[in-house]
C-alpha cells in the first residue's frame, strides 16, 4: 500500500494510454479556450464602459464637471486591478494550461504511455 503512494502521500497515476487521453484532452482545451474567450470579453465590456464615461465626463461642460464629480484615480486603479488586470493574469494561467496540454497532444503518438500532469489529471477522475 505504500509503493502506492507518492512522497507527497498522493496516490501514484498509473499511465494511460496516449488514444485514450486524446479526446480529454482535447475537450480539456475546448473548455479552456471557451473560458479565455469569456474572460476577454468581460475585460473588452469593462474597458469600453470606461471609455464611455471618460468620453461622456469630457464632453460635459466645465460647469456640469464641477458638479458631476469625477471617481478619483485611486478608485479607477483599483477598478483597474480589479476588472482588467486579475482577469489576464487568469488568462495567461489558462494559457498557459492548454500548451501543455497541446504539447502532451504533439508529442505522444496513440500507442505511448503518458503520465498525466496533475493540474490535468482531474478531468480523468
Amino acid at each position: 500500500m505504500l509503493s502506492a503512494l507518492r512522497a507527497d502521500g498522493k496516490p501514484l497515476r498509473s499511465p494511460r494510454q496516449a488514444a485514450e487521453v486524446f479526446p480529454f484532452l482535447e475537450s480539456y482545451i475546448a473548455r479552456k479556450e471557451q473560458q479565455v474567450r469569456e474572460i476577454e470579453q468581460v475585460v473588452e465590456r469593462y474597458e469600453m464602459k470606461r471609455m464611455k464615461e471618460e468620453r461622456a465626463y469630457q464632453s460635459m461642460s466645465s460647469l456640469r464637471r464641477m458638479f458631476s464629480g469625477k471617481k478619483p484615480d485611486h478608485h479607477l486603479a483599483v477598478e483597474y486591478i480589479h476588472y482588467v488586470k486579475k482577469p489576464m493574469e487568469q488568462v495567461r494561467k489558462l494559457r498557459g494550461e492548454i500548451e501543455r496540454a497541446r504539447q502532451i497532444m504533439n508529442d505522444s503518438k496513440p500507442g505511448d504511455e503518458i503520465t498525466v500532469p496533475d493540474e490535468l489529471d482531474e478531468i480523468f477522475s
